[in-house]
């Protein structure tokens, strides 16, 4: 396997069938310029590949002879449910689809470790009212890193790992939780990524972050993809455009392709239009 597919047929056509394995790389993104609707296309066409394959060959097509899906896709969020992202992504994309799609998709919620060090009544987030016995048990609460960590050990070696998002870790209500963690991470994902020899995407919220903060996230991924509203007159258009990937910029670099002009409809995120140097 010389490549693990985005999802995003076009893309992955230009690209050589998708990214490489090993790498993990930042969606970053303008509020609601594409990079969230292109993490629900990457895990809803990932998944539909393994549960309706004629539904994958009208959405997708075929799949690259240097690429090939991956066995597992997961979700991890920390503050949404399944039912909740699964919501959230058919307002996205066709309903009969995603609900192909994420049959094949395992949703993790950290929303427990995420907000158990905030003052949110825990039922908003676990469903049950808190308890004397759970303020007795609260020494034995795993940190949301933890928690993180340990699942992507568990799961992430050879599949597709989507992780929504890194701009909530960030601001975590977790008083031991700096942004050098954060980035730690990032780092520590990037080593661990080239024995598991999958792909991990990670969303990040561009607005939330500063030019410094977003500059050390790139140096510590392989790859960034950046999203972005282009404005001319009255409208307003979605753009994308790659800042940094190992494996891949070169081959956009050698084709004079600058940015992709993309459009979100009922089969997900997709590319209208490629722009190349004139």
């Amino acid at each position: 396997m010389d490549r693990i597919p985005f999802g995003v047929s076009r893309l992955d056509s230009i690209i050589g069938g998708g990214a490489p394995p090993g790498s993990v790389v930042l969606l970053v993104g303008e509020t609601g310029a594409g990079a969230r609707e292109f993490l629900f296309t990457s895990a809803t066409i990932n998944g539909l590949a393994r549960t309706d394959a004629e539904q994958f060959d009208l959405h997708y097509g075929d799949v690259d002879d240097r690429a090939a899906i991956p066995d597992e896709i997961h979700y991890i969020s920390f503050t949404h449910s399944a039912d909740e992202l699964a919501r959230e992504i058919a307002y996205t994309m066709d309903e009969e689809l995603v609900g192909a799609g994420i049959e094949a998709v395992t949703f993790e919620d950290l929303s427990q470790e995420y907000f158990q060090l905030s003052t949110i009544p825990r039922e908003w987030y676990t469903r049950r009212t808190q308890t004397i016995t759970d303020l007795g048990e609260g020494g034995d609460r795993r940190d949301v890193l933890e928690a993180l960590g340990e699942y992507f050990n568990r799961h992430a070696a050879g599949n597709l790992v989507l992780l929504d998002s890194l701009t909530d870790l960030a601001r975590a209500p977790n008083e031991h939780l700096d942004w050098n963690d954060v980035t730690l991470l990032v780092k520590g994902l990037q080593k661990a990524s080239r024995q598991w020899n999958g792909l991990v995407l990670v969303l990040v919220n561009g607005d939330a972050l500063t030019d410094t903060e977003l500059g050390s996230l790139m140096s510590a991924a392989d790859g960034t993809i950046a999203f972005e509203w282009e404005t001319g007159g009255s409208e307003r258009d979605r753009a994308m455009f790659v800042r940094n990937f190992r494996g891949v910029l070169p081959r956009l670099e050698a084709e004079d392709i600058i940015r992709f002009e993309t459009e979100v409809h009922e089969g997900g995120f997709d590319i209208s239009n490629v722009r190349k140097i004139r």
